[in-house]
């Protein structure tokens, strides 16, 4: 599956896949064949980064 290209989208898809399926962001992006940064590059456009302790986006 592709990701969403709007961020404000993809950080909500990616946040209910880490909630429901994955213990981390790298175990995620492994799974689906995403890369990391490109993730983290496009989420933080919009103010996101991520959070280890709690797995999540904010």
């Amino acid at each position: 599956m592709n990701l969403p290209n709007d961020p404000a989208i993809l950080v909500s898809y990616v946040n209910t896949q880490l909630r429901d399926f994955y213990p981390s962001l790298e175990e995620f992006c492994k799974a689906n064949n995403y890369n990391m940064q490109e993730i983290l590059n496009k989420l933080a456009t919009i103010g996101y980064s991520y959070d280890e302790k709690q797995n999540r986006f904010k």
